[in-house]
Formats: structure tokens, sequence, C-alpha cells
């Protein structure tokens, strides 16, 4: 008798941990479920840093491509009459900018023998924008410019700009 006692207890005991184990299979569900949801939102985290880790290498490549082009705009209108604007500007820059440069902006020695100008620097001044702005010193014999460019990355072409006096080391004017 005792001994069936003995067994009666134990098998409640263990019914009763049963039970409480059945009751808390749901909650068990549920922490797996926000575990894998936390597993996969953790995955997603590391691909963005992976991302902006190695962002700067291709915003290097792109501000690097840029500079060239916005070297290669100023030796195309510096060096070129200003009738030819139109067809060599296009693609390096917009509409508005080739419009402002036939108009305004063309260089004053306008003969077919002008002079020749080089671009001694193409100084970045804000590199994180889609847009760049760039300080960019076109020089001859004669004169030296100055011009702030915009360049948006993602059109790949001159938005706007403007021309600046120089004072200074690079006011060789007569």
């Amino acid at each position: 008798m005792k001994n069936s006692r003995l067994i009666i207890f134990a098998s409640l005991v263990l019914a009763g941990i049963l039970l409480v184990q059945f009751n808390q299979m749901p909650n068990l569900d549920k922490q797996l479920g926000q575990a894998r949801a936390d597993l996969k939102q953790a995955k997603v985290n590391q691909v963005k840093s992976q991302t902006i880790v190695s962002s700067p290498k291709s915003r290097q490549e792109t501000v690097s491509n840029s500079t060239s082009r916005v070297n290669k705009f100023v030796q195309t209108f510096s060096n070129q009459p200003t009738s030819s604007y139109p067809d060599s500007l296009k693609g390096l820059a917009s509409q508005k900018v080739i419009n402002q440069l036939t108009q305004t902006f063309a260089p004053s020695v306008t003969f077919s023998d002008k002079a020749h100008y080089d671009v001694p620097l193409v100084g970045l001044k804000n590199a994180w924008g889609s847009d760049l702005e760039y300080l960019v010193i076109a020089k001859s014999d004669v004169q030296s410019v100055a011009y702030t460019i915009t360049y948006d990355t993602d059109e790949k072409q001159v938005t706007d700009m403007s021309r600046l006096t120089l004072k200074g080391a690079f006011d060789n004017e007569k």
C-alpha cells in the first residue's frame, strides 16, 4: 500500500510536470519564431553594414570619375568656339548650362586662334551628396578663370556653374 501511494504520488507529479510542459509549448513556439526573426534581421543588418563599410571605395570611384568628367567639360568649353557648344557639350552638361555658357560665360578671347586653356586645378568642395561641387581654375598665357561647378552624379552631367573673380596667386590678367 505504501508503494502504491508512492507510485500514485510520483505519477501525479510527473503528470503535473507534463501538463506544465505542454502549456509551455505555445510560448516556446513564439520564442522560436521571434529568435528566427531576430536572426533574419541581424543578417539584413550585417549586409547593410558591409555595404556601408565598402561604400567609401565606390564613392571614391564615383568622385574620381566625376572629377575627370568635370575636367573634360572645362577643357572642352574653354578651348572651343562658342558656336560648337551645343554639339560638343551634349552629354557633359545640361541644356541650361550649355545655354548659359553660350550667352554669358564664353571666354573673352573668341578668335579662331584663341589661347589654349589648361586646367591646373579641379578642387572638390562637397563629396557626399548626389551633387558634387567643384572649384575649377582654367588658365591660359593671358588670363586665369575660376568657376564653381555643380556635377550631378545621378545624371552624370554638369547641372550648374558660375564664374568667379580671381584675386591673388591666379590673378595674372593685364
